[in-house]
């Protein structure tokens, strides 16, 4: 069983927010509980996030977590054009591997036309996460060209249901398994004037329940993988 643990590194709930406490105080949290757990796991940074915590991006890289690249500032890739999208990856790339390799990617909003699978595959990125299966993508796993697509299985909020229906929904899905969160989702959310599935069970008990989630899949000695482990392990995939 091979599962993935992976995190949009961003200001606090985009559009709404524009404040950094996921990065002040869920952040550390998370770097803390995965190195109890043992767990090695794919940070997906905006450039400008990383700009403005770099030690909290040499946290992730010193750990031997990924680093990975959410973007330059958050900015949606289909509500820019062509060009200006390309940039913004490039941008992005060029802060993010100021501290270390980046080779994977992930769409703001996961909303990602296809012409950029050739932006990424000309700057040197080999996976992308960007597309996701509960949006109705059922391709799985699969080259783009050179870039390999590894998409996400569930929405973040999942991960914060209570456990007796996580567990249902955790049966069901295909592998790979690719959960993703975002770090102010281990703040408490509860007082912010944001969507009610921004709010429930956020801070400590999102923390909570993420232990369980990693516990969950430990007892069935499933396979933790970084985004870009799967490129060699699917490097036999026929490519487009």
């Amino acid at each position: 069983m091979i599962v993935s643990i992976t995190f949009d590194v961003e200001q606090d709930c985009p559009p709404y927010l524009t404040t950094t406490k996921g990065m002040e105080e869920g952040l550390p949290k998370l770097l803390d509980l995965l190195e109890e757990k043992r767990v090695k796991a794919t940070f997906f940074f905006t450039a400008e996030v990383a700009k403005r915590f770099p030690d909290l991006a040499k946290r992730v890289v010193d750990g031997g977590h990924e680093l990975g690249s959410h973007n330059y500032n958050h900015e949606r890739l289909d509500k820019l054009s062509r060009d200006e999208g390309a940039k913004a990856i490039e941008k992005s790339l060029k802060v993010l591997r100021e501290f270390g390799d980046v080779v994977s990617f992930r769409a703001p909003n996961l909303q990602f036309p296809d012409y950029y699978y050739g932006v990424l595959e000309k700057n040197g990125v080999l996976v992308d996460s960007s597309r996701a299966t509960y949006k109705g993508y059922g391709d799985g796993v699969k080259f783009f060209g050179s870039v390999l697509e590894v998409p996400a299985s569930t929405t973040s909020s999942v991960i914060r249901l209570p456990w007796r229906l996580q567990r249902i929904i955790h049966s069901r899905l295909r592998e790979p398994r690719v959960y993703f969160a975002h770090p102010w989702e281990f703040v408490s959310m509860r007082k912010e004037k944001i969507r009610w599935d921004c709010r429930f069970n956020t801070g400590d008990k999102a923390i909570e329940l993420l232990g369980m989630l990693i516990d969950h899949y430990k007892s069935q000695n499933a396979k933790f993988l970084t985004m870009r482990e799967y490129y060699p392990l699917y490097g036999n995939l026929k490519r487009d």
